[in-house]
């Protein structure tokens, strides 16, 4: 069974950092595409930024120059560098993978964590 299984997220005050690991647990192969997503209640979840294997990176218009995505390969987990914060990024983020190989030849198309909440004090 693969999970992804996320942490680091709490409280921050405005103007401060969190960082958020996620890692992929289980028989995996090949982990592609990692990304954050966050949502809050009653709203769509959104993409805050995403990584594929090779490290190229994406980032929404809302986090671009206070986030930093970033990944290691070998461990099969994926970060998220949060600075600059701001109240609102408060968020439940969710951890997310569009495909994983593994070992004994499956694919798994669209898993998610657990979601980890993230507040900002103002």
């Amino acid at each position: 069974q693969v999970q992804l299984v996320e942490s680091g997220g709490g409280l921050a005050q405005a103007g401060g950092s969190l960082r958020l690991s996620c890692s992929v647990s289980g028989d995996t192969f090949q982990v592609n595409t990692l990304g954050w997503y966050r949502q809050v209640s009653g709203e769509q979840r959104e993409l805050v930024a995403d990584i594929t294997y090779d490290g190229d990176t994406s980032y929404s218009d809302s986090v671009k120059g206070r986030f930093t995505i970033t990944r290691d390969n070998a461990k099969n987990t994926v970060f998220l560098q949060m600075n600059s914060l701001k109240a609102a990024d408060t968020r439940v983020y969710y951890c997310h993978c569009d495909r994983i190989l593994t070992g004994g030849g499956l694919t798994i198309d669209e898993t998610w964590g657990q979601g980890t909440q993230v507040t900002v004090s103002s």
